[in-house]
């Protein structure tokens, strides 16, 4: 049966004949949401009075399944999963928080909290769930990993995202640590040093996909990224924030545009995926220099980031920037603006980026003033809607869950320029235009020298996703667009483009648990990196 992989089955003999019938009902049944599921569960109580939770209705089907006394059938188990569109982009996210430490940034609208990493708050799901585990590493990772498999989804590709301020700023051996633990959870064992807990992961069950940090533009140099590339982090998240240095000096963010666009070109020619965070309503903005700012992200060659990440201001007693609206000197954008705003922003946002979120999902209570609007995304979509509107981002035309067919797949080749050199956005769409799989490949300038021997002069991928529901590694299903060879057919078009273009080696910036899969293409091992000579 698909996506067990070795998982440990407890006992749940007793509750077989329940579930059998719960089956049949969810099988039966043209549509199954929470509700109509709900009600299937309160007909068949666990053990004559309380529900089945999702964890054990999902491991005892496994267990039917497993045994023979049913068929397994995937539509079956998605509709049985909590939460299910937490792995519909093909991976299990898992973040973790590190312990409070100082921050070197004084932003005034950052939240202050003792007992947390520097900007988050209390009782953010994310930071509440570190607090309880102590913010230990392996215990985060660990706990995660075991609510996403006891839910159903499968755990062989975990990309990690480690959040809490500047990672940056943290002492190295700490980071050391840290990493190290995670992958410890990863593994199922302890390790020795970090080299070995690498080594491990490259064949373990859940396997590191992703490793990814948040930091700031001005920590980023060509030692620090040769420092991050030792870690294993393959994706940076950086706090850009505003691309004015007037707003940026207002709200004492402590860097300027031209470090956001240093970094930017750096971390792009070492092969990193760059996620660039950006803020509306700051201290002395206005919603028409809010919209005129998103656009430099585009029309500026140092920036064009992979991924970004709209986080409108909120405004928060325990920040600085609460004493400015005291005095009358801040005011934060009505909803109906900021709804405006995002709509118009993801207007302009091409097709080789995504957009993670458009709202941070701080709890209400903290907002002083302004939004509380924790669905925005949803709200701005029926916005957009409505007038006509729709976003080309890589999060609005993700392929999901839908069925695809490999004949009706068309190939795109979608080259941009950049500071660190060309830039090509290979995609497979489907006739409707949703995305199911892409590489990025990028064609880097001679003169950045980064102080890497094994990526000088080569072509580098930066990312190859294929997305639909992550299935365990080597899994194929019908319809579905993971394991069918689209990750293949991308690598080789890319090493014809660096071909064409005069490149006789190709790089790959690959997480630990992908390191065989580019192994059996003909990579190798070099340094931090994946390389193959190409003709």
């Amino acid at each position: 049966m698909p996506g067990t992989n070795g998982r440990d089955i407890v006992d749940v003999t007793p509750y077989a004949g329940a579930v059998m019938a719960i089956i049949r009902e969810v099988r039966a049944r043209e549509r199954v949401d929470a509700d109509v599921l709900g009600a299937i569960l309160r007909r068949y109580p666990r053990d004559g009075r309380s529900m089945f939770s999702k964890n054990l209705l999902v491991r005892t089907y496994r267990h039917l399944c497993e045994t023979g006394q049913l068929e397994f059938d995937e539509q079956t188990l998605l509709r049985l999963q909590m939460k299910p569109t937490r792995t519909i982009s093909g991976v299990a996210p898992v973040t973790v928080l590190t312990k409070p430490y100082p921050c070197p940034g004084k932003c005034i609208f950052c939240p202050t909290d003792v007992r947390m990493p520097k900007s988050y708050l209390p009782d953010e799901p994310g930071a509440m769930r570190a607090e309880q585990h102590g913010f230990d590493p392996y215990a985060q990772t660990k706990s995660r990993i075991d609510t996403f498999d006891g839910n159903g989804h499968a755990t062989d590709k975990i990309e990690l995202l480690v959040l809490g301020g500047t990672w940056s700023s943290y002492r190295r051996d700490y980071q050391e640590w840290f990493v190290r633990r995670c992958l410890d959870a990863m593994n199922g064992c302890d390790s020795s040093s970090l080299a070995e807990a690498q080594a491990l992961n490259e064949t373990a069950r859940h396997r590191n996909v992703g490793l990814v940090i948040e930091t700031r533009p001005d920590h980023v140099t060509p030692e620090e990224i040769r420092w991050l590339r030792r870690l294993g982090v393959t994706k940076v998240q950086m706090g850009a924030q505003s691309l004015d240095d007037r707003i940026l000096e207002l709200n004492k963010r402590g860097h300027t545009v031209e470090d956001t666009r240093q970094a930017m070109t750096l971390l792009r020619a070492a092969g990193f995926k760059v996620v660039l965070h950006w803020m509306p309503n700051l201290l002395g903005a206005t919603p028409g220099g809010d919209l005129v700012d998103f656009q430099r992200l585009w029309d500026d060659e140092a920036l064009r980031p992979d991924e970004i990440k709209i986080y409108p201001c909120s405004l928060l007693a325990n920040a600085e920037l609460y004493e400015y609206w005291l005095r009358g000197e801040y005011h934060p954008y009505a909803d109906e603006t900021l709804i405006d705003l995002i709509a118009a922003c993801k207007l302009r946002v091409p097709r080789y980026c995504r957009i993670n979120r458009v709202y941070r999902d701080i709890p209400a209570p903290n907002i002083v003033a302004g939004s509380t609007l924790s669905n925005m995304r949803e709200i701005v979509r029926r916005a957009m809607q409505a007038r006509g509107e729709h976003c080309e981002c890589i999060r609005c035309r993700e392929v999901r869950g839908r069925r695809i067919e490999d004949s009706a797949l068309h190939f795109e080749d979608l080259d941009y320029t950049t500071r660190a050199g060309e830039e090509h956005f290979l995609a497979f769409n489907t006739p409707t235009g949703k995305l199911a799989g892409y590489a990025r490949l990028s064609l880097p300038q001679e003169d950045i020298d980064l102080g890497i021997d094994e990526i000088r002069g080569a072509a580098l991928i930066r990312e190859v996703h294929v997305y639909g529901p992550a299935l365990a590694i080597g899994d194929a299903m019908e319809g579905r667009a993971q394991h069918r060879g689209l990750g293949t057919q991308l690598l080789a078009e890319a090493e014809r483009i660096a071909a064409g273009r005069g490149c006789r080696r190709m790089a790959v910036i690959a997480a630990l648990g992908t390191r065989e899969y580019y192994a059996k293409r003909g990579y190798v091992l070099d340094g931090t990196y994946m390389v193959k000579s190409i003709s």
